[in-house]
């Protein structure tokens, strides 16, 4: 294996600080360690050697498909919820946190959450709706 040293004129790869990203420069001054300053082959900049950064690798998100999360959350609640009677659904009516709920079109449902005034989010089988209520 050759070692090649480098001498000011020679070629180099670095970060450049107004580009800032990786380019090709020349080196203008050395010192004992290695490149001390040098210019940007793009924008013509002088500045301090900075080694050439590696690109990071692009997080990976494991993004949870709301409708899957929903599903489980069914799933686990659907046994407590055979054992109980739900109201049926009327929009005129008022409705508490974990109450069941009986609609004509979507089923058995729990109220999960009380939105506002008037609204109200109920988990069914089929997944979360918002619906009227008093």
């Amino acid at each position: 294996m050759e070692s090649t040293t480098l001498l000011a004129g020679d070629p180099i790869e670095a970060r450049c600080t107004k580009c800032r990203k990786n380019t090709d420069h020349i080196i203008i001054t050395m010192g004992e360690e290695g490149p001390v300053k040098v210019q940007c082959g793009s924008c013509s900049r002088q500045h301090k050697y900075r080694p050439p950064t590696v690109p990071k690798k692009p997080a990976v998100r494991r993004a949870v498909d709301p409708k899957i999360a929903e599903r489980k959350e069914w799933e686990q609640l659907k046994p407590t919820m055979e054992d109980m009677k739900g109201q049926d659904y009327s929009m005129t009516a008022s409705y508490k946190l974990n109450s069941l709920i009986n609609h004509p079109v979507f089923g058995l449902g729990m109220v999960q959450r009380v939105v506002g005034a008037q609204k109200i989010e109920v988990l069914f089988e089929d997944g979360k709706k918002t619906m009227r209520c008093k």
